[in-house]
């Protein structure tokens, strides 16, 4: 597996307006009036993202208990990589109890309007959908330590007591995001 670092975009970038499938094929949009919005980029293979796979649903909880509107995109090329179709994006997000739109980015337009570059990429942004936090779940990785997302939930833990991000935030490391040629 190739480890490549996410981009980290300057803080206070705008949220790009995207509108995409979910899975299911129902189509998902970003709803007006929250504390924040947290974009994660993932896909089903990635050992990256099996290993925060239960720190996700953690996060839900924690996005839902906070009115943080919280949804996974894979953008990756499910034609060369079959592990990643929609039919394999439903069957994870069902082993894995997932709750969050999990969307399907297939022209991987939208990976490129946030920036992102690997699996899992992490986006937060504030109430004004400025970016608060972007980088790593915690400092754990696949075959080092067990992912608890401290750095994520010190981010949100921020954004909700309304003061400015954290000042260290770290690259997330994953998988390159399968690009289209």
């Amino acid at each position: 597996m190739a480890e490549t670092p996410s981009s980290m975009i300057p803080l206070g970038t705008p949220m790009p307006t995207f509108s995409l499938p979910e899975a299911s094929g129902k189509q998902w949009k970003p709803s007006q009036q929250k504390t924040g919005y947290l974009v994660v980029f993932i896909c089903n293979h990635c050992p990256f993202v099996i290993h925060v796979a239960k720190t996700l649903c953690e996060i839900t909880s924690n996005c839902d208990a906070l009115n943080i509107e919280m949804v996974c995109i894979n953008s990756n090329d499910q034609d060369a990589y079959p592990a990643d179709s929609t039919k394999k994006m439903i069957e994870t997000a069902s082993e894995f109890d997932w709750t969050f739109p999990y969307l399907v980015d297939e022209t991987q337009k939208i990976a490129i309007a946030f920036g992102a570059t690997c699996t899992p990429d992490i986006f937060l942004y504030d109430a004004d959908q400025k970016l608060f936090y972007r980088g790593q779940f915690d400092d754990s990785r696949p075959k080092m330590g067990t992912s608890d997302g401290r750095d994520l939930l010190v981010a949100l833990k921020e954004l909700e007591l309304g003061n400015s991000p954290p000042e260290v935030q770290k690259p997330a490391i994953g998988c390159n995001i399968k690009w289209k040629l």
